[in-house]
């Protein structure tokens, strides 16, 4: 065989996203097999033909109540003013549910009917009719009856059916066996000592769980580097065993994205690349019959992309349609921005706020894993669409129930890992509600509370006219509206550094003698504004600092770029220091006070949130964080003129 060598393909195709998946389609041949296996172990699987039953169910006559069995003409004369006498063994018999009814019998008699005059005496005094209270032959199932038909998913409920049915054996479709390839030369499997430069392989792990949840069975062929020769030999080893294939990384145009070339070499490259965001740089093709799907590296991408083109071959594979999710009309409370030619894929949060769900983006990054855990929906903005505005109605597809979603307490503002532990404490107390939490900054989580748009909102903003936390921001900005400032808690802040604190930071002046580089929160933050406010005390130009215009979103993402090195400091507080196991060097408490409508204070989810805030198993959990003072958490503070 000739060394593998391939001319760079420095674009990629922008086809609509439904015609790449009907070119796909159209290309699957499907021949699956058919499998028996026991029914008691068959939930979840599809069934490969109709099933009939071998058995009526019944399959004789029964009681359907503890009573006694009569023949219904020997009790026509039965009143209340003329009670019929009957005599065991002679004209009744003593049943219990289930029991068979046997000629000369033909009817039962509720035991609450009956009285008992002695040992082999009772008495009735109303009559019975032929065939009351007895489940006849076949009531349920009839031998011979169709009980399932071919393509269904099979159910617990569906189980106990066909076992009365006396279907101990069921066909099924065997599943599809889809063939998992991660590529990547810097791909290591999941471990604890990382190195730099390395990568842990955990696209696999997502691909095969969604792939069980389809219905099918993942075959992981492990990490394969970028070699062109050990990646022909894994693909043709794939091919070989699987009815789908699934390369996951080296779908790009980049100088060691093989997969592309590899299909076209071996079999016939059917589409690459899809107008969509994220997803762009798919391959579809076919080698030997079998299916392959190059997925991006970036999850997000593949996650989606899966969805895409995988699950409907799993689908028409099984004989089965594809699931449809539950959509909700929300409001957008943020403006969507999206590119005319290709359709977007917006992961969106989710809150019930003032009688109307309201709907906000969540990171738009290819690669940000954990925008797809936290999604409550997914927005998609057609091809031919620029976006939508501010205030909105649009549509999401739900990824969670609309009762979980609005059961929610939705929180902004600014982040604080004590938020993290309130939610927690919720969860573990009422299993239905949970925390919404996005961090968006102070001065963006008191225009949430104006627009409606969150329950309750952190905030801990410093007025440098009057030195004053919070209450003169709710007093320009939320004039007029009722809300509710509640005592949370004092926390410190400081100068997060490397362990020794290797360059001695202790203030300002030191980062500009030492030209360090700072990491910077984003504007409207809290800390930014302690930040600007210090800057202004000593007349420092914020432009001379290095770094300043980094934006950070969260005290954890400030702690992980000074834990990296591509900062040397960056102001945030005790507890993100001490998570990333980092040095802190103090300089103030603050007040991080929490801010919510009335309208939710005085709700259940409200009191739920204050009575945990001031319980001890919180107060011991924030103690724990460490950099915290709690002093009367819990209360309201006034804030009138």
């Amino acid at each position: 065989m000739q060394p593998f060598a391939f001319t760079r393909k420095i674009y990629l195709e922008d086809v609509l996203r439904e015609d790449a998946r009907q070119k796909l389609l159209k290309r699957f041949a499907v021949s699956p097999e058919t499998e028996w296996i026991p029914t008691v172990q068959a939930r979840g699987r599809i069934t490969a033909e109709p099933v009939y039953a071998n058995l009526s169910m019944p399959h004789y006559h029964a009681s359907a109540m503890d009573g006694i069995v009569v023949k219904a003409e020997e009790t026509y004369g039965a009143h209340e003013h003329r009670p019929l006498t009957l005599e065991l063994e002679k004209s009744f018999a003593y049943v219990d549910t289930g029991d068979p009814v046997q000629e000369p019998y033909n009817a039962v008699i509720m035991i609450e009917n009956v009285n008992a005059i002695d040992e082999r005496h009772v008495e009735i005094i109303e009559p019975a009719t032929p065939w009351q209270h007895i489940r006849p032959v076949g009531e349920d199932v009839v031998a011979g009856e169709m009980l399932l038909p071919q393509g269904h998913r099979l159910r617990p409920v569906d189980l106990g059916a066909l076992l009365a049915g006396g279907v101990l054996s069921v066909p099924v479709v065997q599943k599809p066996v889809v063939s998992i390839i991660p590529t990547g030369d810097e791909l290591v499997e999941p471990k604890l000592d990382v190195k730099s430069g390395e990568i842990i392989e955990f696209n696999g792990t997502v691909f095969a769980g969604y792939l069980e949840e389809w219905g099918a069975q993942p075959r992981y062929a492990g990490i394969v580097k970028d070699d062109p020769e050990r990646l022909r030999l894994a693909l043709l080893d794939a091919v070989a065993q699987s009815d789908i294939v699934i390369m996951n990384a080296g779908s790009s145009a980049g100088s060691e994205d093989y997969t592309v070339h590899l299909i076209g070499e071996l079999g016939e490259v059917i589409t690459h690349g899809v107008a969509t965001r994220p997803g762009k740089p798919v391959i579809l093709g076919i080698i030997q019959d079998t299916i392959v799907v190059g997925l991006p590296g970036y999850p997000v991408s593949a996650y989606l992309a899966m969805e895409w083109f995988v699950r409907p071959l799993i689908c028409k594979y099984l004989g089965i349609p594809e699931p449809k999710r539950d959509t909700l009309e929300v409001t957008l409370g943020r403006r969507i921005v999206s590119k005319m030619g290709s359709e977007d894929f917006v992961r969106m949060n989710v809150g019930y706020v003032d009688g109307r769900f309201v709907a906000n983006p969540l990171t738009r990054a290819a690669g940000v894993t954990m925008s797809l855990v936290r999604a409550d929906g997914l927005l998609v903005v057609p091809h031919d669409c620029l976006g939508y505005e501010q205030g909105e109605q649009v549509k999401l597809e739900l990824y969670k129930p609309v009762e979980e979603i609005r059961k929610g307490i939705v929180f902004s503002g600014s982040h604080d890992l004590a938020i993290d532990v309130l939610s927690s404490l919720i969860r573990k107390r009422d299993v239905s509600r949970h925390i919404l939490s996005s961090h968006t900054g102070s001065m963006a989580g008191i225009m949430a509370i104006r627009k409606g748009e969150a329950h309750v909102v952190g905030i801990h903003l410093l007025h440098e006219e009057t030195g004053e936390y919070n209450i003169p921001f709710i007093k320009q900005y939320l004039k007029g509206q009722d809300v509710v400032l509640i005592r949370f808690l004092q926390r410190e802040q400081g100068w997060i550094v490397p362990k020794g604190n290797p360059e001695r930071i202790q203030s300002v002046e030191d980062m500009l003698q030492k030209e360090l580089i700072y990491v910077n929160r984003q504007r409207g933050a809290g800390t930014r504004m302690l930040f600007d406010y210090m800057l202004k005390e000593k007349a420092v130009d914020p432009q001379s600092i290095k770094g300043y215009n980094r934006e950070m979103f969260s005290h954890l993402s400030v702690a992980a770029a000074v834990k990296s090195g591509t900062a040397h400091t960056g102001l945030g507080i005790f507890s993100a220091a001490k998570a990333m196991d980092l040095d802190f060097v103090p300089l103030t408490f603050e007040s991080y006070d929490l801010l919510m409508s009335r309208a939710f204070y005085e709700s259940e989810g409200g009191s739920l949130l204050i009575e945990i805030m001031k319980s001890q198993e919180f107060a011991m959990q924030v103690e724990r964080l460490g950099g915290y003072k709690l002093d009367r958490t819990g209360e309201p503070i006034d804030i009138k003129e």
